[in-house]
């Protein structure tokens, strides 16, 4: 058993969650991909101007890998989620790129062809489960109705189904759950419930958009294990996107660091913990929380910059404490510090 520490939000905004212990395990690798993004850009447009707000992103995510995305808020973790399934919404635009799952690209296809790909071969929870629940309809009736529309299921084979669901995500007497509207369920059996409509249609790959935000560390322990067993059963590819890092260290096998519309880091979980390059990860495990209370919490200064604005050179460099002037002028390509760990910093030979 190891003790992961508990971490919060980054730029130092960290809460004092205590260390999560979990069993070790050793998680499958990924395997053929089933989603990769290349130059993924997206824009808002306004009437007066336009703010790029992904920059050209690069991500890959194997069958049964569980892929992190970690970055401080404004980042574009939740924007590049809702490109991938099609349900960005103006003033954003996708403007390039390429979103690979499975052999077809999900910019090219049509809406009616979209939407048979979302919900039934990619699924995403949201990040507030009882907010994405209709509050007028019982968890069965909306159960039965994705059932419906997804698998063909009707009448008793759909209840049935509905409540194989629910038992397979952990719920207690599952037929009971079925009868409850969102306002009668707490935090995590709502986000039970999210998952059990996600897994609804056995997708190929779901995207979990802080799945454990705002549930105290006894329920985020227990969402973590139904995650990690779902890729063990089902060999399900997942997108983990979070702040918190002690999620990223228990769930994820690689994990990519956001920052302004850009990866900044990315690698295997183990190496960004052990041996970060890039200044803005550094930055990020330094401000997590500790149950050892020694001193004064660390912090990163500064705060994400407004993409109005965007920074010349690195976007990092403003707040970075080791940016030269190059950081300032030229934005820094990726370059692979070892076969699975990258890393957009000029400086990060001399860090190491």
């Amino acid at each position: 058993m190891r003790a992961v520490p508990a971490t919060g939000h980054g730029g130092g905004r960290a809460s004092l969650e205590p260390d999560i212990a979990v069993l070790d395990q050793d998680p499958p690798a990924g395997g053929t991909d089933v989603l990769r993004i290349n130059d993924l850009r997206v824009e808002f447009r306004f009437p007066r101007y336009s703010v790029e707000v992904l920059a050209g992103i690069d991500l890959s995510v194997g069958s049964g890998e569980i892929v992190g995305i970690v970055g401080e808020s404004g980042s574009g973790k939740s924007v590049t989620a809702l490109s991938i399934v099609g349900l960005l919404q103006r003033p954003g635009f996708v403007t390039g790129g390429r979103i690979d799952f499975a052999g077809t690209d999900l910019l090219e296809v049509g809406a009616d062809e979209m939407r048979a790909i979302r919900g039934n071969r990619i699924s995403m929870i949201f990040q507030n489960p009882r907010a994405s629940l209709n509050p007028v309809f019982s968890v069965g009736k909306v159960l039965r109705e994705v059932l419906r529309v997804h698998s063909g299921l009707r009448g008793g084979a759909a209840t049935a189904r509905a409540v194989e669901l629910l038992a397979d995500v952990g719920l207690f007497d599952p037929n009971a759950v079925l009868r409850r509207y969102p306002h009668q369920l707490s935090g995590g059996m709502a986000q039970r419930v999210m998952i059990a409509l996600a897994l609804a249609s056995s997708p190929q790959l779901l995207l979990a958009d802080e799945p454990t935000t705002a549930l105290d560390v006894t329920i985020q322990y227990q969402i973590i294990q139904l995650l990690s067993r779902l890729r063990q059963e089902r060999n399900l590819a997942q997108i983990v996107i979070t702040h918190n890092l002690g999620v990223i260290a228990e769930l994820c096998d690689r994990v990519a660091v956001m920052y302004a519309g850009t990866i900044l880091e990315e690698a295997p979980v183990e190496r960004i913990f052990d041996a970060p390059r890039h200044p803005y990860t550094q930055g990020l495990l330094a401000a997590r929380a500790r149950t050892e209370l020694t001193g004064r919490l660390e912090s990163i200064p500064g705060q994400v910059p407004d993409m109005r604005n965007r920074p010349p050179g690195c976007p990092f460099s403003p707040r970075c404490p080791h940016a030269g002037d190059v950081c300032r002028t030229a934005n820094p390509a990726m370059e692979a510090v070892e076969p699975r760990h990258r890393v957009a910093c000029h400086r990060w030979t001399e860090l190491a």
